[in-house]
């Protein structure tokens, strides 16, 4: 009989940036209803809810397995950076900006690729870093996100990423707990060392299932409700000075309000 291979979604969002669940939220509703082995949670900008959600998982012994992670706001567009143990400057080229998530020891995945917005990567520049040195050159693409957006430019994706001969990834871009896994990758193996191992040489696989037109409005909805609770949050805390305006930070240990895991 053939193992299983793993499987992996690498790009959720929480609380802590755009995502309307958080990570205890998050965590158990991978272990319930999902059978991803591996996740990634990359909020923008920021990697403090992904540390946490690594540690409350080892915590308690969790089947699944959690990579710090970020998506990082590049003048080339949207950038994925997993593997990272600090946070990554934003607002910079494409090319330092991997750069610096090789350094240290992470790896790079053009997030949405090629779709004709600003927010990703273009297939122009793809080809210039490819054509570089390693330090400059992505790890993988993105091959499978399942928003609206990306649906018309999937099959170009694909053949982009063959072509190159950069590992195809499939992820959710979740910002709902019922959106993750809809992108996911396989992978030989189950862990989180066999998933970064496949991913460098080349043995990954994209799968996932697009959502319907309207199927995001719903979410849309729901990060519109959460910006405004942490704007009334934070004026609130600001004029108040009790320490209770909401960053949505996600530290590891301490008690302060604002600063738990629920959602």
């Amino acid at each position: 009989m053939t193992e299983r291979l793993g499987r992996a979604d690498l790009h959720i969002h929480t609380l802590a940036s755009d995502g309307t669940a958080g990570v205890i939220d998050i965590l158990e509703h991978v272990e319930r209803t999902t059978d991803l082995d591996v996740i990634a949670i990359t909020d923008h900008e920021r990697i403090d809810a992904a540390r946490a959600a690594q540690a409350v998982a080892r915590d308690r012994g969790y089947r699944v397995e959690v990579v710090i992670g970020e998506e990082i706001t590049t003048l080339g567009g949207h950038l994925l950076a997993l593997w990272i143990e600090e946070a990554v400057r934003p607002f910079r080229s494409l090319r330092s900006t991997i750069a610096s998530i090789h350094d240290q020891g992470g790896l790079a995945i053009p997030a949405h690729p090629l779709v004709p917005y600003p927010l990703c990567a273009q297939g122009f520049v793809l080809r210039r870093l490819m054509a570089d040195e390693p330090r400059f050159r992505p790890d993988a693409l993105e091959a499978f996100n399942p928003t609206t957006l990306g649906r018309p430019w999937h099959d170009r994706v694909v053949r982009f990423a063959d072509e190159h001969g950069l590992s195809r990834i499939g992820n959710s871009d979740a910002h709902a707990l019922e959106a993750i896994g809809a992108g996911y990758s396989t992978f030989p193996g189950r862990t989180a060392a066999d998933l970064r191992a496949a991913i460098v040489n080349g043995s990954t696989h994209q799968h996932g299932t697009f959502h319907e037109t309207t199927a995001q409005f719903g979410t849309f909805q729901a990060q519109l409700r959460k910006y405004g609770r942490d704007a009334r949050a934070n004026l609130g805390g600001r004029i108040r000075r009790d320490g209770t305006s909401r960053d949505l930070g996600y530290p590891v240990s301490g008690d302060s309000p604002g600063s738990g895991l629920e959602s």
